[in-house]
């Protein structure tokens, strides 16, 4: 078994996190290519991520709370070997209505990494700590996105879609050995909670009536909606519109997600130097410069690959920073029920990013400025949701919490 405090655990837990990322990006270079041989729309094709971040969010209300009760690891284990058997759905579907059904349970099980992992890192590093364990958990993080369109993008050509959701598979498979045999369990037994319904309602409650936790994950939300109208557009608009090859499709990609790596080593660097607060507002002026210049070069019709991948790194150069920072901010305050507050963030988050992703799908019209409108929004309210809600809201971490992180 690893120690809980080992830089291995961290990396564990990374690959678990990143359980998300791979699944909505590797398939995404593939995306065109699926409408084809599954008769359908891009419409349709962009419903299965949409769908996906709608399980997503769905199943992380339920396994947060359940994963309070009986800690994280036998939650985790659960959710990747529903994943699994969901990835093997999606590679033998026969139609548009298999696939989205595969997509919905594999996100019914992947929601697990991303939430756990999370509650995991405040469960073993305290409040003042996790934020920089959870920025340099997004750096190593960064690796899943940059590789996995670039890894989707072969697979494509070699094998054919329906193979990168045979590796999702095998990736499930080697975590679970990785959860069943090395890590241990990280929630305390003093801090497990109750999950009758009038219970997880309470805590569900509380978290909403603290006005920190709500700024802190509406500035998230709002930048990761930003982020994923990219996930959403990008194939079609690069690939269809721009006439990208699939292969430099991917390339760019890591680019775009090297942006987002720059982000979340300076959030690590400077965590303690800085805060939570002052990184949060740096991150979302990013978002908010990257996300309105990328609208502005659309509406005025330059209709060119860098006139989105430059400002879009910029953009997830300011989400590298608010991400980890963001979600540290929002569970500081609540180590007993650290896995409840990881299920509203991240039920919140996904739950706009779903919407505005299927916005984009809706409203496509052939160009780039669907898309680039909607990350602008994304930016400006990630930066109107900190100034009005975050910045003013009173510091709530415990003393004891922080008394704890300091020895």
């Amino acid at each position: 078994m690893l120690r809980l405090t080992s830089p291995a655990t961290v990396v564990v837990l990374a690959a678990l996190t990143a359980l998300g990322p791979l699944a909505t990006d590797m398939y995404l270079p593939a995306m065109p290519e699926m409408a084809a041989a599954l008769d359908t729309g891009p419409d349709q094709i962009q419903l299965t991520l949409s769908l996906y971040m709608a399980g997503f969010a769905l199943a992380q209300l339920i396994c947060g709370p359940i994963a309070d009760r009986f800690g994280r690891k036998p939650v985790m284990i659960a959710g990747f070997a529903l994943f699994l058997v969901a990835s093997l759905l999606c590679a033998f579907a026969p139609s548009i209505e298999w696939l989205l059904v595969g997509r919905f349970l594999q996100a019914f099980g992947g929601s697990a990494g991303p939430v756990l992992g999370r509650a995991a890192v405040r469960d073993i590093h305290g409040p003042l700590e996790a934020g920089r364990v959870l920025s340099y958990m997004a750096s190593t993080m960064a690796l899943a996105p940059a590789l996995a369109p670039v890894i989707g993008a072969g697979l494509l050509l070699l094998f054919g879609w329906a193979s990168v959701f045979v590796l999702l598979a095998l990736y499930a498979a080697v975590m679970l050995l990785i959860l069943v045999f090395l890590l241990p369990e990280p929630l305390p037994p003093e801090y497990r909670q109750s999950t009758s319904p009038r219970a997880i309602l309470a805590n569900f409650h509380l978290l909403l009536g603290q006005r920190a936790f709500v700024g802190y994950t509406l500035t998230n939300a709002a930048a990761f909606a930003g982020m994923f109208a990219f996930l959403s557009g990008s194939s079609f608009v690069l690939i269809e519109f721009m006439g990208v090859a699939p292969p430099l499709y991917g390339v760019l990609f890591t680019l775009i997600v090297g942006g987002f790596f720059t982000g979340t080593l300076l959030s690590g660097r400077y965590s303690r130097r800085l805060g939570h607060d002052r990184l949060i507002q740096l991150g979302a002026l990013l978002c908010a410069l990257g996300g309105s210049s990328m609208a502005a070069l659309a509406l005025a019709g330059v209709f060119t690959p860098w006139a989105v991948i430059g400002p879009h790194m910029l953009y997830l150069i300011g989400f590298g920073i608010v991400m980890p920072q963001s979600m540290a901010g929002a569970l500081a305050p609540n180590p007993r029920i650290a896995g409840s507050a990881s299920s509203l963030f991240g039920f919140l988050q996904m739950t706009i990013a779903a919407l505005g992703g299927a916005l984009v799908g809706q409203f496509h019209d052939g160009t780039s400025r669907t898309m680039a409108i909607a990350i602008g929004l994304g930016g400006m309210l990630a930066l109107v949701a900190y100034l009005g809600l975050v910045r003013s809201a009173p510091c709530a971490v415990p003393a004891a919490e922080q008394s704890r992180n300091r020895a």
